[in-house]
């Protein structure tokens, strides 16, 4: 499972006109229940599914062959997970005929009293006559799931214009049991054949090989899917629709790409490097691609980023799009992740979700050591950095929960900054305190020894200390068992000949300290000391001998720790570093520290420098650095930037350059905003529109009507903004069209906007409709569970701000209107609060 979707969309939502100061969220107390692995009193052996859909009622008819056998003690009963299902029978199968049994359904589990007394290993099989109706099902999911009914019908009934009829399955965490009945726990694992009935012009998918199709009379056909190796519940998948497949191939077995016609020509562009990506995890995990076939397909209305199921990962429609949308950005990282599940976490699969570090972290990790080996090691160290940050920035005062979980409130919980980022940068520092031979030998120990079952952070220990022969308990007891993470406060001093390093743990009290092993860079005389050394209390110091007086003290070079460090570095230090030791964190740090003195000129050069970075996103920010009101600053840099804008090769760099140098209000440069409309990349064209906004307003509408249809459909969050700031009636059908038919990805570009829009526009009849709008959609698309305490204050501010205008209104009319407005403004608001 790959959340970067949310993730992304709560900063679109922060774009759109919400401080990410709201986003946090509130700390909760945590029930001390421990949660243990589940008890299996049976266990899967084989399932067997027929099923056909009804579009209009959104029910599933299934028919279910389930083989089970009792664990180890003998039992005359089974408990399966059916969530919501109407069931008509249940049977044990024979050869002689099948066997009525008696059952109690509870809409949760069927209780099932066997025919017999079974004893260990001995096998039997239920048929189970059922209909699944998950649209009746209310249940809700997580920060990276945000919907758990199981099976979705998109558009079925075919009403919304532009949306493709679909149908899809989500089954992680445990809503595979809401369209088959089975026993919904990871620990779980069995071979699959799913036989899909559906209209002839469908495409279908499920795990496995498609082994027949069988036309009907009907007009339907029947498909069936045969999955040979033992796999979890929450792994099965079905989708259904108007699907093309490119064809592609990895030592023989299929890889293939499930795209909407549409996008059906870039499929190539998009997953390409597919079978790249499986002989590169092939060999670092000395485990070839343990499956039979690879599909990838992209749905509609996707309630995350994209989920692993085994042989068939489904996408979001955030991975799909055209050569031109692909300018602006990939999902290569999510297509890194989700095939490298199929290691970890298909192949062998977390035991519980207290243990979903051994899936989620590794995928999370492998989007870094491939970006290392397809790009390099600035693009890999840019990828941890990020990850690091985006943990960090979710956290306060070094306190955060532990990676392996035993107590949650919901197990939808752990799928977080904890598992996800923290956990992958938490496996590349162990990575390198033991090596990279030592490190993959053991993560194939780990997989070949579990293969095809169940796994848990101890034995992914126990597989480390098999291979290089050392005790790894302390790390895992600090890093696996333990949460938090260290904030160090680093002062370095020179007298006398010695370098001297103060170190100082100043996370908070409660949280652990710290036992980290790490490498000190020390750059004194023209030469470069490299100095080992171990953090393992509250406050201790380092002291060296030097040649002279050091240029830089670059602590943590490798830059594997898992927290926070503050230093207490010079300018020159910074612009130092920026040369002589230029990782990218150390280089991104330069940068920062010289936007903030910038108005140094050293702090200036050195922004002049990173213009030319090799990694455009420092390339952005050294953009960003420059203060263009100031006339100097201008002369200096203002034709470099507009060059940027013109020729780098990254759009984002263009575009960056393009803003700053609008932010000058300086219209010289309106020319070059206008002539920025033609170029290929959208977010250009985009940010040309706002910095002709910002330069030239009163030729913003000849602008914009001289963009084409599908222009305009790729910038909603620019044009939404444009809008907000004029308030106009007219505008009003671009938010509603966008906020009451599409998914949640444009609505998020778009709704905060639309809210400074209402509290901008005068119209009181606007105003009660789009407030509705907006409480109606987020509801729809599950917004309202990330964002809806932002919007209560957002309608809030509003209310009061028309209520103050009218104090002033220049007629009676003016005033019953704004206050008609502040009275929807705080219904809008009432109603969010009570959700």
């Amino acid at each position: 499972m790959n959340k970067h979707f949310i993730a992304g969309l709560m900063s679109l939502v922060i774009l759109s006109g919400i401080s990410s100061a709201h986003a946090q969220e509130e700390k909760a107390k945590v029930d001390p229940t421990y949660r243990v692995t589940a008890t299996k009193v049976n266990d899967l052996v084989h399932t067997k599914l027929d099923v056909s859909f009804d579009y209009a009622k959104r029910y599933l008819y299934g028919k279910a062959w389930i083989t089970l056998k009792p664990h180890f003690y003998t039992t005359d009963s089974v408990i399966l997970d059916a969530k919501g299902m109407d069931v008509k029978s249940i049977s044990v199968v024979g050869a002689k005929g099948n066997t009525s049994v008696k059952f109690t359904n509870d809409k949760e589990k069927l209780y099932i009293q066997l025919n017999k007394k079974y004893v260990k290993d001995e096998k039997y099989t239920l048929y189970i006559d059922y209909t699944a109706k998950p649209n009746e099902l209310t249940i809700k999911g997580s920060a990276a799931i945000t919907d758990a009914k199981g099976l979705y019908f998109i558009n079925p009934d075919g009403t919304e214009k532009n949306k493709p009829t679909q149908i899809w399955t989500q089954g992680e965490t445990e809503a595979s049991s809401a369209w088959f009945p089975t026993i919904d726990k990871p620990n779980q694992k069995t071979t699959a054949e799913i036989s899909m009935t559906v209209l002839s012009k469908y495409v279908t998918l499920s795990n496995g090989k498609l082994v027949s199709q069988k036309a009907n009379t009907n007009g339907t056909r029947t498909d069936t899917w045969k999955m040979d190796l033992p796999h979890s519940p929450y792994l099965f998948m079905m989708a259904v629709g108007d699907f093309k497949i490119y064809k592609d191939t990895y030592k023989g077995k299929e890889v293939n790409y499930y795209l909407e016609p549409k996008y059906a020509p870039y499929a190539k562009a998009i997953f390409g490097k597919t079978p790249k990506m499986m002989g590169f995890f092939s060999q670092v995990t000395g485990v070839e691609y343990p499956w039979n076939k690879y599909s990838q397909i992209v749905a509609r209305d996707y309630v995350s980023g994209a989920m692993e199921n085994t042989t068939a990962t489904l996408h979001g429609e955030a991975v799909q799009a055209t050569d031109r949308e692909l300018l602006d950005g990939d999902q290569e990282s999510t297509i890194a992740h989700e095939l490298f599940h199929q290691w970890f976490g298909d192949y062998v699969t977390a035991e519980s979700w207290s243990n979903i570090t051994v899936n989620e972290s590794f995928a999370a990790f492998s989007e870094i050591i491939w970006k290392q080996y397809d790009a390099g090691k600035d693009a890999a160290d840019r990828t941890r950095y990020e990850k690091l940050n985006t943990y960090l920035s979710s956290t306060q005062n070094g306190e955060s929960p532990t990676l392996v979980r035993f107590n949650y409130n919901d197990k939808e919980d752990v799928f977080d900054n904890i598992s996800y980022p923290k956990g992958a940068v938490i496996l590349y520092a162990l990575k390198n305190q033991m090596g990279d031979d030592a490190f993959f030998k053991s993560l194939n120990r780990y997989l070949t020894t579990n293969a095809f079952k169940n796994g848990e952070a101890q034995q992914l220990r126990l597989a480390f200390e098999d291979v290089t022969g050392k005790d790894w308990s302390p790390y895992f007891n600090q890093w696996y068992y333990a949460g938090g993470h260290p904030i160090l406060d680093v002062k370095s001093d020179y007298k006398d000949g010695n370098a001297t390093i103060n170190v100082k743990q100043i996370q908070a009290a409660d949280v652990q300290t710290f036992t980290l092993p790490i490498k000190v860079d020390i750059y004194a005389g023209g030469k470069k000391n490299t100095k080992e050394i171990v953090i393992n209390s509250r406050e201790q110091s380092f002291s060296f001998p030097v040649s002279a007086k050091p240029d830089l003290i670059d602590f943590d070079a490798d830059k594997i720790i898992v927290g926070q460090v503050k230093e207490d570095k010079t300018l020159e230090n910074y612009i130092f570093q920026y040369t002589n030791a230029p990782s990218y964190a150390n280089r991104i740090k330069a940068i920062e520290q010289a936007t903030l003195k910038n108005k140094e000129t050293a702090a200036q050069q050195m922004l002049l420098l990173a213009l030319k970075d090799q990694n455009e996103a420092l390339r952005a920010l050294a953009i960003k650095g420059f203060n263009l009101k100031d006339e100097k600053i201008k002369d200096m840099v203002g034709s470099t930037l507009a060059t940027m804008a013109k020729q780098d090769k990254n759009s984002n760099v263009r575009a960056t350059a393009l803003a700053r140098l609008a932010s000058s209000g300086d219209k010289t440069y309106l020319p070059l905003a206008k002539a920025s409309l033609n170029d290929r990349s959208y977010k250009v064209i985009g940010t040309a529109l706002q910095a002709i906004n910002m330069l030239e307003p009163a030729s913003l509408n000849g602008v914009m009507s001289g963009l084409d249809v599908d222009t305009k459909a790729h910038i909603p969050n620019q044009l939404a903004q444009v809008y907000a700031a004029l308030g106009d009636d007219s505008y009003n059908d671009f938010y509603l069209n966008i906020v009451n038919t599409e998914g949640i990805n444009k609505l998020a570009q778009v709704v905060g906007f639309y809210s400074t829009y209402l509290a901008k526009n005068t119209n009181p009849k606007i105003t009660q409709t789009g407030v509705q709008a907006i409480i109606t959609n987020m509801d729809r698309t599950k917004l309202t569970q990330y964002f809806g305490k932002q919007f209560v204050q957002l309608f809030t501010t509003a209310e009061q701000a028309k209520l103050k205008a009218a104090e002033t209104a220049p007629s009676q009319e003016a005033k019953d209107n704004l206050i008609k407005q502040a009275s929807y403004f705080k219904a809008g608001a009432d109603d969010l609060a009570k959700k």
